[in-house]
């Protein structure tokens, strides 16, 4: 200090300039506002303009989530009753929609048609021999009264006409036969649907029983969705479905029933839901859909959209404190329903940040002005 009024004294016009700043400093300390002077810390923690809603209690149905494929309810293998003939012609592709007794395909038939001819040839030959030994056999019999004839004589006539019969039945049965084989060469869907698939090709030689179709029996769907083992007891026949199929769309379906055991592999149980769709245009057999299955209803608590702030991946809420101070609160989400959530651990009587909520961090001091209906 003694050193500075030395060089103060030693220099007149150092003097002059310490004495106007510490005026100046003065000055500026009356006239700064208050709220300037304030610490940065206070200024920090200026409260934001929100608004507040209450959580609703509403009656909506309770669902189970569930994920799974969509298959045929049961898809017909169409194959060949004959063997040994070539396709003359394939009347049926890929995704035609067919009627019961419709021909598919059919067989070239022109050596199944001679066949049919030599039997029908057979047959004729068997009816003729059975009338002879059928006219001796009546006249034995006349005869056998008066004794004309001896006991062999009667009985060979007898036997006669007996095999002549099995013979004319055996004859009958092989031209059935023949008949059926050339019906089997005309190859006929055996329900109404949809043909899937198909590895008929003309020209092919066919073998008994090798498959020439697939058939979507009633262009039938069914969603096997897989539900965890702990929710098994609230499956029931009957209960509505509803499941997205990728490209959007929402499907309906009714659960027809539970299958009976549960996969040990991974805990999971089928259910099968029959589509009410039977357009194979929006739901395919094959498709992974994501859907729900109503089992009932219940109260859930609701927020609107707005008020749910995700961070770091799970959703959250900010709760309206004491002195305005905000808490962030984590929470589970429900099913969505319009412009509402439902909302788990929470309570009814909860004071939440709708407006503003995704500006909040937990601990700030808010200013509400009114709020949300």
């Amino acid at each position: 200090m003694q050193k500075l009024s030395a060089k103060i004294k030693q220099h007149p016009k150092l003097a002059v300039v310490s004495a106007c700043l510490l005026l100046l400093g003065l000055i500026t300390l009356i006239t700064t506002p208050k709220s300037i002077a304030k610490p940065a810390a206070e200024a920090a923690r200026a409260a934001m303009t929100v608004t507040l809603t209450a959580p609703q209690s509403q009656n909506w149905p309770v669902i189970i989530s569930a994920n799974g494929n969509i298959e045929a309810w049961q898809e017909s293998i169409v194959g060949a009753e004959i063997g040994g003939y070539a396709l003359a012609e394939v009347q049926a592709a890929v995704g035609d929609e067919v009627k019961r007794g419709q021909v598919l395909a059919q067989f070239v038939s022109e050596t199944l048609k001679l066949e049919l001819a030599q039997q029908q040839a057979a047959l004729a030959e068997a009816e003729a021999a059975w009338n002879e030994a059928h006219d001796n056999a009546e006249r034995v019999r006349k005869l056998d009264s008066n004794g004309a004839l001896s006991a062999q004589q009667i009985q060979q006539a007898l036997l006669q006409e007996g095999a002549a019969n099995a013979r004319l039945a055996a004859a009958k049965a092989r031209f059935a036969s023949q008949q059926l084989r050339i019906k089997q060469s005309q190859v006929t869907a055996p329900d109404d649907g949809v043909i899937s698939s198909r590895s008929a090709t003309v020209g092919a030689v066919v073998q008994a029983g090798q498959e020439l179709f697939k058939l979507v029996r009633q262009s039938r769907l069914e969603w096997r969705a897989e539900v965890s083992a702990a929710e098994v007891l609230r499956i029931k026949t009957g209960q509505k479905a509803n499941l997205i199929l990728p490209n959007g769309k929402t499907v309906e379906g009714v659960v027809r029933k539970a299958a009976p055991t549960v996969d040990p592999r991974t805990r999971n149980l089928l259910v099968y839901v029959d589509l009410k769709s039977r357009s194979l245009d929006e739901a395919k057999p094959g498709m992974f859909a994501k859907g729900t299955l109503q089992t009932g209803q219940g109260e859930v608590l609701t927020l609107p959209g707005n008020s749910i702030v995700m961070r770091d991946g799970f959703a959250h809420v900010f709760v309206l404190g004491a002195a305005n101070k905000v808490k962030m609160q984590r929470v589970t989400l429900g099913r969505q329903d319009s412009n509402r959530v439902a909302v788990n651990g929470i309570s009814k009587d909860s004071k939440i940040i709708q407006s503003g909520a995704g500006f909040l961090a937990d601990g700030d001091i808010v200013k509400v002005i009114t709020a949300a209906h």
